[in-house]
This record gives C-alpha cells, structure tokens and sequence, in this order.
C-alpha cells in the first residue's frame, strides 16, 4: 500500500538501507549498489512503497549541491586553473570518442539520427557522484589521481549544462546561440558577485565569530543553498552555483572545516538521491531495451577507461595512475539521466532511446562502483587494505 508521507519514505529509506547495507558488505557489494536496488524496491514497479520518487528526488537533489559545493571548497581557483588546462585536450577527444561509439551503437540498433546523437551524448559523461564518493581524498598518493578526476569531470559537467540549455531551444537556428551566451554572461556576472560578496562581506563575518562553529556551520549551508538559488534565478543550475561558492571559499583556511562539517549532511542527501533514482526506475520497459541497453553499456565500460588510460599516458600520466582514473571513470552520469528525462519531456527523443539512457546508465552505476570498490581504494571497501577516507 503506498504512502505519501515523507516521514515515512525516510524511515523506509533509511531503516532498508541500514538492513541491506549489512548483507552487501558482507557480499562485498558497493553501497552504492545497495541504495539503486532498494529504490527498485520500494518504487512503483515492485513493492510500490514509495509511490511519488520525485517527492524524494527533489530533496535528494540538496546532496548534489553539497557535492558541489565541498568540491569547490577544496579546490582554490588558482588550482583549478592549471588542473582544467591540464585536461582540457583529454576531455575533448575522449568526449569525442564516447559520442562516436555511443552514436554509431545506436544507429545500428534503429534509432532515428537524432535520438542517435543525444544517445551518443549522455555517453560523453562519467558520474561526478561515483567518481568523488569513491575517490579517497586523505592518501598523498590519490590527491593527484583526484585532481585529474576533479578536472575531468568539471568539464564534462560544462559540456552536459550546455546540452540542458540548448534542448529545450527546438533546435531552432539562432536560439541555442543565444542561450549559451545568456548562460555564459549569468556564469560571469555569479562568478564576480560571489567573489565581492565573500571578499567584502561573507569572510569578515566569519572572522568575527570563528569561535562559534555553529555559526560558522549555519553560515556555510545559507551560503551554499543562497548561491544554488540565485543561479537558479538566472538560468544556471543549482550546482554551478553551489560549486563557485565552494571556489571563492577555498582560499581561506575555514574551507577545510566547512569541509569536514558539512560532509555528514552531503552524505545524509546523496543516500536519498541514489534511492530516488532506483525508485523512478519502470522494470516494466527493461524487456524492450534490455539487449540494447547491455551492449552499450558493455562497450562503454570497456572503451572509457582504455581511452582514458591512452590519452592520459600521452599527457605524461603513468600508465597505471591513467588506467586508475580510466576505470574510475568508467560509467554513465546522472547527468545523463537528466539529459534522457528532459529530452523525452521535450519530445525531442521517444520513449525507448530515453528508457535506453537510463538502463545503460544504471547498470553502468552497478558494474562500475562495484569493480571500483574492489579493485581500488574507497572510503567504502570491504577490505581493511583498500579502506581509505
């Protein structure tokens, strides 16, 4: 019987992903893994416990922001200079590729030339969420191996916003065009009042009454969700906000305590969030896409990681440390999800090639964090030798 009671959707969220955290760690299974299946659990398509994921979706969303925001909070801007021209180059030929095969697979599968293309599109992105949560920040060896992760992803984020602003222009001539230079002066002008407002205002408030953590606590979350918002206001997305008030903050040593304050409640939200997405899963369309879906996200595991491994190694990577990154790396993002919801919202693709996105992104999510989680270091492994925060 479904409810809609958030209380109730927390309990069930929280209570069911405490029991079967308990049996996936004893199977060596991710937790990330965990929170997917019981959102295809508690979702329409099997229990029908949870009854409307996008009341859940939308609060889950807050975790994303926080993402951003402590990603931003342990980059200073001079840093993430140097990282984004570093990567630049591997970016956009790896982007090139992802969009190649992803495009191609569909083509041959039957879809039109344009759902083939957005098909190809969501391909070009790797999960921000997977690749940060599972990314140790505290061992010296990983701090590079995340700033090249770090700096991968932040332009395949730049790459999937502009995709959101250009689908819904109807693909008219002009419109897109105007749309990303709107996108680009808003960028501009957020970017400029974050940096006089904290400059100016923010830090002399802090400096003034660092004795008391829990303001500084409540001023670091009314910081980051008011800058969420106001991009919002002005046509960027809540990340892109929270993440450029990470950035403006990270100069000042208090970033690393925001950091470690904040990380509980990150951590509270992106729970909420991979459940919401398991439960917003209809198992009714796998029988359509099954084949198809298995075959992309088959290739696009294996082809990510060697293309990054090979573009990274000519950059002066190491082989291992580029094929560490590769496998990191090695899935679809939810941004891809987002791009396969509003493109059937917009009617610019039907109904299959946007079910298609989805599975091959979910089972990608699966796969990959499981591989991670027992190949490499994660604050989340099973095993005591690779367990790293």
């Amino acid at each position: 019987m479904p409810h809609d009671n958030i209380v109730f959707y927390i309990f069930l969220i929280f209570a069911g992903a405490a029991a079967l955290s308990t049996l996936a760690l004893y199977a060596r299974f991710s937790l990330l893994v965990v929170y997917i299946v019981l959102g295809i659990l508690l979702g329409p398509s099997v229990f029908n416990l949870v009854s409307d994921p996008n009341l859940i979706k939308e609060i889950s969303h807050i975790g994303i922001v926080f993402l951003l925001f402590l990603l931003g909070a342990n980059l200073p801007p001079q840093k993430l200079a140097i990282l984004l021209k570093q990567t630049t180059v591997v970016t956009a030929l790896s982007s090139l590729i992802f969009i190649s095969i992803g495009g191609a697979i569909a083509l041959l599968f039957g879809f039109s030339i344009i759902e083939s293309l957005l098909i190809g599109a969501a391909m070009m992105f790797s999960s921000t969420i997977i690749g940060l949560k599972l990314l140790p920040t505290t061992v010296l060896h990983h701090q590079h191996t995340g700033e090249i992760i770090i700096s991968i992803l932040l332009l395949q984020d730049i790459i999937a916003i502009l995709i959101l602003l250009i689908l819904p222009a109807e693909w008219d001539t002009t419109l897109p065009v105007y749309e990303v230079v709107k996108m680009l002066v808003s960028l501009i002008g957020l970017i400029l009042f974050a940096y006089l407002f904290e400059r100016f205002v923010l830090i002399k408030l802090i400096r003034r009454f660092d004795k008391i953590h829990e303001y500084i606590f409540i001023m670091a979350i009314g910081w980051c969700l008011s800058m969420a918002q106001l991009a919002h206001m002005i046509g960027l997305s809540a990340e892109i906000g929270a993440f450029i008030a990470g950035i403006v903050m990270a100069t000042n040593p208090i970033a690393l305590f925001i950091a470690d304050s904040l990380k509980p409640l990150r951590d509270f939200f992106l729970v909420i969030f991979f459940v919401a997405l398991g439960a917003s899963f209809d198992l009714n369309i796998i029988e359509q896409v099954l084949i198809p879906s298995l075959v992309l996200a088959s290739f696009i595991m294996l082809i990510k990681p060697y293309s990054f491994k090979f573009l990274l190694s000519r950059y002066g990577e190491t082989p291992q440390r580029a094929m560490e990154v590769g496998v990191r790396l090695g899935q679809i993002s939810e941004f891809s999800l987002f791009i396969a919801v509003l493109a059937l919202e917009l009617n610019v693709i039907g109904t299959q090639a946007s079910y298609l996105i989805q599975l091959s992104t979910l089972i990608t999510f699966i796969v990959s964090s499981y591989f991670i989680v027992l190949r490499y270091p994660t604050p989340i492994a099973v095993s005591d030798k690779l367990r790293r925060d």
